[in-house]
C-alpha cells in the first residue's frame, strides 16, 4: 500500500474531494491540517512551493491541487 499524505484546511472543497476519492477506492492516508500545525505548514511549502491546499504526496511524488487523473496515474488506477 502507496503511503499517502494530504495537507488540508478544514474550509478546503478540493481537500474534500481527495479524500473521498481515496476512502471511495479504499486507500488509507495521513491527514494533516495545516491550519493546527504551523511546521507542517512549513513542510508542505517546501516540498510543493505552494501555500494553497490541497497539497497530495504519494510515496516521493507531490501533487497540487486534487487532480483525480494525476493521482490514478501514480497508483495505477484504471
Amino acid at each position: 500500500m502507496p503511503k499517502i499524505k494530504i495537507y488540508t484546511t478544514p474550509f478546503c472543497v478540493y481537500c474534500a474531494k481527495a479524500k473521498d476519492f481515496f476512502s471511495k477506492n479504499n486507500l488509507n492516508y495521513i491527514e494533516v491540517d495545516v491550519t493546527k500545525d504551523d511546521s507542517a505548514l512549513n513542510e508542505m511549502v517546501k516540498k510543493s512551493g505552494q501555500m494553497g491546499v490541497p497539497v497530495i504526496e504519494i510515496e516521493d511524488k507531490i501533487i497540487v491541487g486534487f487532480d483525480q487523473n494525476k493521482i490514478k496515474s501514480i497508483l495505477n488506477l484504471a
